[in-house]
């Protein structure tokens, strides 16, 4: 009978394994952002430099697609926290007939592959002869942002009673007054992850962006066509460490606000 909580030799074995899995070529990303040799990825690298930093610093085709996607990432968590917040409200605070088919629409669009979100939004601004612009990428960045903020949300409402709402009423204070003073900051930590979790997400979304972008370009997609036709390809994997930090912080600090498991930050995306 063991003595201690050690986990079996085969399983920690199997632990480590399975992360090499998932994050050994992230590492490699990180790595070839620093070799000189910019056309092969031959391994061991031929040696290591810096200068690729400085090349995508000055590459003037890195910085619309840059801005293009901090403006869709946070407008599309703005959007969603507003919408996103409201249907938590309405689904964990009303009880009415098809109440749950509802929660199960708001939270499909997230289930679905993205190709298929991609593809009716594409057709549906086809259909009603809507111009892809940056409006185009937005709505359908919204469609599983709002989804993560409302998973978020939802957890925390149903986490509330009823009574402190009453209170608040009988105290005399109006619904404005009581959503900004009680449960507003009930929600706090669950909304900033939502939204956190949201921009990372949209930040570096492709598939969906692919179907609504039109001409223009985001920073994934400029990755992506950079490794259709490599150019400088280190520079491709500086990027990569730029997209890598800009979500990998937000969706840290995400978890870390609702490690506790009251909350669903992410919902499966």
């Amino acid at each position: 009978m063991r003595s201690d909580n050690r986990p079996p030799l085969i399983l920690t074995v199997g632990a480590i394994a399975g992360l090499l899995f998932l994050h050994l070529p992230i590492l490699l990303i990180f790595l070839y952002a620093f070799t000189t040799d910019e056309r092969t990825y031959q391994f061991p690298p031929p040696g290591l430099t810096t200068q690729w930093f400085a090349v995508a610093w000055n590459r003037a085709d890195i910085w619309p697609p840059l801005y293009l996607s901090l403006k869709v990432a946070a407008l599309s968590t703005v959007m969603a926290l507003i919408l996103g917040t409201l249907c938590a409200a309405a689904m964990a605070r009303t009880r009415f007939f098809g109440r749950d088919q509802i929660s199960l629409l708001i939270i499909l669009p997230i289930a679905l592959p993205g190709i298929i979100t991609g593809m009716s939004l594409r057709s549906a601004f086809s259909i009603m002869d809507i111009p892809f612009s940056t409006w185009t990428i937005l709505m359908g960045h919204a469609t599983f942002c709002i989804v993560i903020v409302f998973n978020n949300a939802v957890a925390r409402f149903r986490r509330l009673s009823g009574s402190i709402v009453e209170a608040s009423m009988d105290l005399g204070a109006n619904g404005f007054q009581t959503f900004r003073h009680v449960i507003l900051p009930n929600l706090g930590s669950a909304l900033l992850a939502g939204g956190m979790l949201a921009f990372a997400l949209s930040f570096d979304e492709v598939i969906v962006t692919t179907f609504t972008a039109g001409q223009q370009s985001t920073l994934p997609i400029w990755m992506l066509n950079e490794l259709v036709r490599p150019r400088q390809r280190p520079v491709t994997n500086v990027v990569a460490i730029v997209v890598f930090v800009t979500t990998f912080v937000p969706i840290l600090i995400a978890y870390y606000l609702t490690r506790g498991g009251s909350e669903t930050a992410g919902g499966g995306k």
